[in-house]
């Protein structure tokens, strides 16, 4: 399927009111009656990444795909944008879409968002897959620190954010070790889409390092702890074998507050699953799929 089905088309982004905001997607159309999914992107990272995943699924399937970044005003020293916000936002949007008990596939903050939407805003998947959620020490929750004292948002800031042509900013990311052990296609449609061509012909980041830092900040609004007990669809939480955030995110307390959860690693992966393994992470979906059906 993946030989013959969008391996060079990627689909321009639409908009869908939200409430005071037009949340920008990505929409991969299949059969009109068949089942529907929504995958939702990490912190600063873009809906055109899940391509590689969602083209094992379209057709049949239908598949959206919002750009959660700078669709609000965000700025990242007056709190960023609260992922209960976003949360309310997703809702809305799959209100607006009419999109009805899908398949919900959510990375780090994506998975987030998603399962407070479930918990508290009246979404209702036929299933939750969230990997690599961001599920953080309660503590965390009861501080309001500033950027520079959040370890992520302070980082996120001062990222490179010019490249004089597209050649310069291909050498930047094959040089950095975050992006050393991504899947080359994954890698090369983030050089494509995540970095915007400016008039001049240099490039910037599409996700900006102001926007970046601003929705790592809105992960201080809202502790999702006491909401796992409250979703009560099937749920898959994946995890990298060698993710960087062992000993952060208590994954093993989340799998065992969700009322029906499984837990499946991914070897030889960090806290970047869907970049370094798409394929893997479409064979997670597939067989999840046919365990909840």
């Amino acid at each position: 399927m993946v030989e013959n089905f969008m391996q060079n088309e990627i689909f321009d982004l639409q908009f869908q009111d939200v409430g005071g905001a037009q949340l920008p997607y990505l929409f991969f159309e299949g059969e009109a009656s068949a089942p529907q999914m929504l995958f939702v992107h990490a912190t600063g990272f873009l809906p055109w990444l899940w391509q590689p995943v969602i083209e094992e699924f379209v057709p049949p399937n239908n598949a959206w795909a919002p750009f959660v970044c700078d669709y609000r005003s965000c700025n990242p020293r007056e709190g960023g944008l609260s992922w209960d916000v976003v949360a309310r936002d997703l809702s809305a949007f799959c209100g607006g879409q009419q999109i009805t008990r899908p398949l919900i596939i959510g990375h780090s903050m994506g998975a987030t968002v998603s399962t407070i939407a479930t918990a508290l805003y009246g979404l209702q998947p036929r299933g939750l897959i969230l990997v690599e959620p961001i599920f953080l020490p309660d503590l965390f929750y009861d501080m309001t620190p500033e950027v520079q004292s959040h370890p992520l948002a302070a980082k996120s800031i001062k990222r490179t954010n010019h490249w004089t042509d597209e050649n310069e900013a291909w050498s930047y990311l094959k040089s950095k070790s975050l992006f050393a052990d991504w899947d080359e296609r994954v890698l090369q449609i983030y050089h494509k889409y995540g970095m915007k061509k400016q008039e001049e012909g240099s490039l910037k980041l599409t996700c900006s390092p102001e926007n970046e830092a601003a929705m790592f900040m809105g992960g201080w609004d809202i502790n999702p702890w006491p909401l796992l007990t409250e979703i009560k669809c099937p749920v898959l939480v994946v995890e990298g074998e060698k993710t960087e955030n062992k000993g952060i995110v208590d994954i093993q307390r989340a799998v065992s507050l969700f009322s029906r959860a499984t837990y499946k690693s991914v070897e030889g992966t960090g806290h970047l699953i869907p970049m370094q393994k798409p394929k893997e992470v479409a064979e997670l979906i597939k067989e999840f799929s046919r365990q909840i059906e």
